[in-house]
């Protein structure tokens, strides 16, 4: 359907339909700082706008909520647009019931999932040419599909991906990042009626890359995602996950595990939407800083809307310090449309080691560097047990006790601070 009026931009003012007051009605003109409607900010998540058309955003300033923590510097070529969407190297280890293949961009099962609500995504969307398919059946085994991709080089490049449960499957995708990048990339993830899916996407980078990704996932009816973001390396890593709860009976448990390290900064945006009845949600992100400007953020949203009577929903961020000059950030939001509900809540708290707890090991005759780190490990392998690949696991507790080991340094003072509600 064409016009001859072009569209207007999402962060232009809309002019006023024929029939309604604009700015000049009774003979009086509104002021130079009125209409506040087309200029007051976005305050909520559910409020952005979606497009898949980068010419729809505005040029990224730092201001705005959700780029405001952002190093733009290290992340600007990948707003520019021009990217390189075109097909890349990757290994694919599945079981039979697991498929994955290249398909072209206009492919039916693309845009399913959600839609870009930044200009970052856009920018991937837009310069898609190839995207990479992953389907997992439904059979009477638990497929899985593991995804290595390590050759993006050090251009600015887009990646689209989607993965696809059908009704009545059940397995597990794993997407391991790994050398360097410059990539903007979104990912979708629909879990159809009655299906049962756990997605693992794990950035172990090299401490070059720069890497920016949206997830949207869509849940149906009795149907189960768990989705777990470990990220361990690169320079800059923002992972930002979104779950659609569309179905009644839907269920999604989301976790996040990383640990940041002298001049790394990794961020998190979560966003759970409640939106049929009998939903079901449990976020917990896990987090260690340590090192000199070492920076993690992470920010919760869920909404819970008029149409999920029944919700039940608990969030979390819990960050561990490790060291003096880190910064974590960590803001929790909750939507609430409906009294009726099951429960709703959230957490957030950033402290350092408990003396109490290093006491109680150097008591019963641990070295104190040993009883540090147990309690490291401890407090991030319980996320860590929850991807349910016990091969990956090994390796991710494996790599977490690397990072310790290279960045042994002087504990800060005992400090905490948090808020639950």
């Amino acid at each position: 359907m064409s016009s001859s009026t072009p569209t207007p931009r999402i962060d232009q003012p809309t002019a006023p339909a024929a029939g309604v007051a604009g700015t000049e009605q009774h003979g009086a003109r509104a002021h130079s700082d009125g209409a506040w409607a087309t200029k007051v900010p976005v305050q909520t998540r559910s409020e952005r706008p979606q497009s898949g058309d980068i010419d729809a955003y505005a040029a990224v300033t730092g201001r705005e909520v959700n780029w405001k923590f952002a190093p733009l510097d290290k992340i600007q070529p990948l707003l520019a647009g021009g990217l390189d969407g075109s097909a890349y190297p990757y290994l694919a280890t599945q079981t039979d019931g697991a498929d994955v293949e290249w398909v072209r961009s206009d492919d039916s099962r693309v845009g399913t999932a959600g839609l870009p609500e930044d200009r970052a995504a856009a920018a991937a969307w837009t310069a898609r040419d190839a995207v990479l398919a992953v389907t997992i059946k439904a059979t009477e085994s638990h497929e899985s599909i593991a995804i290595t991709r390590s050759a993006f080089g050090t251009q600015p490049r887009a990646a689209h991906t989607v993965i696809t449960a059908e009704p009545n499957a059940q397995g597990i995708v794993v997407i391991d990042n790994r050398g360097s990048a410059l990539l903007s990339e979104n990912v979708e993830v629909v879990v159809h009626d009655n299906a049962r899916l756990t997605v693992v996407t794990v950035q172990d980078w090299d401490d070059d890359a720069v890497h920016v990704s949206t997830h949207f996932a869509e849940v149906g009816r009795d149907a189960f995602l768990k989705h777990v973001v470990v990220s361990l390396g690169g320079d800059v890593v923002r992972v930002n996950p979104s779950t659609h709860l569309g179905g009644q009976g839907a269920d999604t448990e989301m976790y996040g595990v990383y640990f940041a390290d002298a001049g790394q900064y990794i961020e998190q945006q979560v966003y759970v939407n409640h939106d049929a009845p009998n939903t079901r949600s449990r976020v917990n992100y896990k987090g260690a800083l340590q090192g000199a400007g070492a920076h993690t953020v992470w920010i919760g949203d869920v909404l819970i809307g008029r149409t999920a009577p029944g919700t039940d929903s608990y969030e979390q961020n819990r960050n561990l310090v490790l060291t003096d000059g880190t910064h974590a950030d960590s803001i929790p939001n909750l939507e609430i449309e409906t009294g009726d509900i099951a429960g709703a809540g959230h957490a957030s708290a950033t402290g350092r080691f408990d003396d109490e707890q290093l006491f109680y090991l150097q008591a019963r005759g641990i070295p104190e560097e040993e009883a540090r780190r147990l309690v490291v490990l401890g407090f991030l392998v319980e996320v860590i047990q929850k991807i349910g690949a016990p091969e990956l696991e090994e390796r991710l507790i494996a790599a977490v006790e690397q990072e310790l080991l290279e960045g042994r340094t002087v504990l800060a003072a005992p400090v905490t601070n948090g808020s639950d509600a």
